[in-house]
């Protein structure tokens, strides 16, 4: 392991002197001013991660199981390689980045896009999720292989994501629906042409339930980039989880969680 990430986890390590006192609910309450600052909560070698649980295939429960998923594996391994036990809080969207603010959890571990509003605000990993937009067409279908094709063809969008801005911007004429499951259910039937998501949504269904009977037929030159986020200033935590992603992405653990959730590396 490198000397800095050593000197990081000795430093974190010999935090417990400092350590938060752990309280009923999971968390740990905050520190006196001043101690363990630089590492958050990170103390008797625990790392706490906020999650939502609810978010499949990147964070969930399998019926009645343990919580399991792509950001929850990625963590673990993490963990893992920085010799830190991992100790999940399951966090709701709403609230997750006021936990991180209030000191509740260390990290948050839920497809975190990078944007640059957010960076204004927290520390970022390096990403371990890269993903574009998408158009979904039916396997049998040749008119359409770039997103200028969609002009004057239908699509199935949510009318409040970012996909539906995509898909009109291209010159297609909106079917709205919920979510996938009913664009998948209109696509598949014939009453539209294509559907504009994300790869990562698409590589799931494809996963799941395969063989479709459908393809990606163009995708964005721009990506949408995922990462641990934490809180502003915590920059020797994160060059320590950097250091653990690379290794993770060098030995090829990074890539065999995402084949095992998407048939496919999403991870660079």
């Amino acid at each position: 392991m490198p000397r800095r990430r050593l000197t990081v986890l000795a430093a974190t390590l010999g935090l417990s002197a400092l350590a938060l006192t752990a309280c009923s609910g999971g968390a740990t309450s905050e520190a006196s001013p001043g101690a363990g600052s630089e590492y958050g909560l990170v103390s008797d070698g625990t790392l706490t991660v906020a999650t939502e649980g609810t978010y499949r295939p990147f964070s969930f429960h399998e019926g009645a199981g343990d919580l399991t998923g792509f950001d929850v594996e990625i963590a673990q391994a993490v963990g893992e390689k920085l010799g830190l036990e991992v100790k999940f809080q399951e966090t709701q969207w709403d609230a997750i980045f006021a936990g991180l603010d209030a000191g509740r959890f260390d990290v948050i571990a839920n497809q975190v896009s990078i944007n640059p509003e957010r960076e204004q605000k927290y520390t970022f990993s390096t990403p371990y999720t890269v993903s574009r937009g998408v158009v979904v067409t039916t396997e049998g279908d040749t008119s359409i292989s770039s997103f200028a094709d969609l002009s004057g063809k239908t699509t199935a969008q949510s009318l409040t994501s970012n996909w539906y801005e995509l898909a009109t911007e291209s010159g297609a004429q909106v079917e709205a629906v919920e979510g996938w499951a009913q664009a998948v259910a209109l696509l598949t039937q014939g009453r539209v042409d294509a559907t504009v998501n994300d790869e990562l949504t698409f590589l799931d269904y494809e996963k799941t339930n395969s063989p479709t009977g459908l393809k990606i037929a163009a995708e964005t030159e721009d990506t949408s980039e995922s990462a641990f986020a934490f809180k502003k200033g915590q920059d020797a935590l994160a060059e320590a989880v950097d250091g653990a992603l690379d290794e993770l992405r060098a030995d090829g653990t990074l890539a065999e969680i995402s084949q095992k959730y998407f048939g496919a590396d999403v991870t660079q």
